[in-house]
């Protein structure tokens, strides 16, 4: 099985994950989702992450995280820039998620990065996914 858009695939399995009310998911690692995976766990949407050795390829163990009454932290999870479609923004353009409540991931060239720390740095890039 080939897949076109590995972030797609990672970011539809944390969603699948969450409604399904599963402690973890397995993604198959890269640097991209590994850095992608770093920045949801500083921000406080999953618990935490492992790399873990698998016997054909590595893979990245998510550990969601749930709040009060079982409701999942991630409501939304959403690819804005696609293998067909690519969507680059500058540095002030780089949109809110709803009003600051969410994060905009953003692949630039000093690394991936959220928008509001690619617009503190004054640089733009690739707009990869918007988390809620």
């Amino acid at each position: 099985m080939t897949i076109t858009d590995p972030i797609a695939d990672m970011l539809t399995r944390i969603r699948n994950g969450t409604m399904a009310r599963h402690d973890f998911v397995l993604v198959p690692a890269s640097k991209m989702k590994l850095a992608i995976t770093k920045i949801l766990k500083e921000e406080g949407f999953i618990t935490d992450y492992e790399v873990v050795q698998g016997k054909p390829h590595r893979v990245i163990k998510i550990y969601l995280k749930y709040g009060e009454r079982n409701q999942p932290v991630v409501t939304g999870i959403d690819r804005v820039s696609k293998p067909g479609l690519r969507v680059y923004t500058q540095y002030n353009e780089i949109p809110r998620v709803y009003g600051g409540l969410g994060v905009a991931i953003v692949s630039t060239p000093q690394g991936v990065m959220t928008g509001h720390k690619a617009w503190r740095r004054r640089v733009g890039g690739e707009l990869l996914c918007y988390v809620w």
